[in-house]
């Protein structure tokens, strides 16, 4: 069986916020994440700016896969994340921002801090201490530790370990 290549997510967390932030007017939105769906994909497109080829996430039974949305305003995603449930952790494979959420002229803050705060939270659901994984990019490995409070694990490997994960899911999902 032919191993699939691990991504090196490059995913930047400009700015860890309570939800999502408009980078014009400073307003904050409160965001819902749910489960990413074929019918979803259809406008999340390499032609439509995306890097990913988020259909093939979703074709891969053990991948989940979501979306970042903002509440009263759910046809329009933010971000996408693929995670993968391991025997004690949560695997993220893919984190990205919309293509409007990236760069100098995004239009929201928060958007990868929000997705990865909700992989930490699924890792306490399933029993798995907030303990989640990642590779990363070699140019950002100081800053998932700063922003994320990740370990680097050696290679290109990542851990977001318990405090830090409940650190993330205080600040973006109050209970």
């Amino acid at each position: 069986m032919k191993k699939e290549q691990e991504i090196q997510l490059d995913f930047v967390v400009d700015k860890l916020t309570n939800s999502i932030q408009n980078t014009i007017s400073g307003d904050s939105f409160q965001t819902e994440v749910a489960r990413f769906t074929i019918t979803d994909s259809k406008n999340i497109t390499v032609k439509n700016g995306w890097n990913f080829n988020w259909k093939t996430e979703l074709k891969d039974d053990i991948k989940e896969v979501y979306k970042l949305t903002i509440v009263n305003n759910l046809d329009i995603v933010q971000g996408l994340l693929s995670i993968t449930k391991e025997a004690d952790h949560i695997y993220m494979n893919l984190l990205e921002n919309a293509p409007f959420n990236i760069g100098q002229n995004k239009l929201y803050e928060g958007v990868a801090g929000n997705l990865v705060a909700y992989a930490c939270k699924l890792s306490f659901q399933y029993g798995f201490d907030g303990f989640v994984a990642f590779t990363a990019k070699t140019k950002l490995v100081r800053h998932y530790e700063e922003s994320l409070g990740a370990y680097h694990f050696g290679g290109h490997r990542m851990i977001i370990p318990t405090e830090s994960s409940k650190l993330l899911v205080e600040k973006y999902f109050k209970t």
